[in-house]
């Protein structure tokens, strides 16, 4: 969800690695080989290793699909996932985001918003109706992403990364974002965060 996936050296040297040994996700021979590049930045147990990488463990796979392909067109913008994402076919993709879709949402064991919290973004959510798309309890589905339980610190720049079209590949969230009122950002994020 976020224009880029934040700083991420790890996952930078384990790219400048495999590019120098000719090694890339699409020559790889088996899905856990072209995966194995992930885990440097969303992390071996899937839990990222950056709080601003999203998840990508259990998310919706139609979404990660149309993430991977936005990289690779240059309609999402991020200097590690673009060059990644450039070496990929379709099939790549589509085995990529299914192989990842089936692995268990890790727990961040980000605590449940307060009361208070969660009453301003409930309220945000009836007036903006994010439950509309990402479904009553923020699963998501098909090609609509997981919010539940994402953490507070991607969700936070994602939602900001729309507000200021940093993120230019989905215009009618960053218009529901501009929709919403600022001071129910912070609500929101450690509402679902909290899920």
């Amino acid at each position: 969800m976020s224009g880029r996936l934040g700083s991420c050296s790890f996952g930078a040297v384990a790219l400048a690695a495999l590019l120098n040994v000719g090694v890339t996700p699409l020559y790889a021979q088996s899905i856990e080989e072209k995966t194995q590049v992930c885990a440097g930045c969303h992390g071996a147990s899937g839990k990222p290793v950056d709080k601003t990488t999203p998840i990508i463990w259990g998310q919706q796979a139609g979404y990660l699909y149309i993430e991977l392909r936005d990289f690779k067109r240059g309609d999402r913008k991020n200097d590690i996932m673009q060059p990644i994402a450039s070496s990929l076919e379709r099939q790549d993709m589509l085995d990529i985001a299914d192989y990842f879709s089936k692995k268990p949402w890790p727990d961040l064991g980000q605590p449940r918003a307060p009361k208070e919290m969660a009453e301003k973004a409930l309220n945000a959510n009836r007036s903006v109706g994010c439950t509309g798309c990402h479904l009553d309890h923020f699963q998501g589905d098909g090609t609509i992403p997981r919010l539940a339980g994402m953490s507070k610190e991607y969700l936070t720049k994602t939602m900001d990364d729309f507000r200021t079209r940093a993120r230019g590949n989905n215009p009618g969230m960053s218009d529901l974002m501009l929709a919403t009122s600022p001071e129910d950002l912070a609500p929101l994020a450690e509402y679902l965060a909290g899920l």
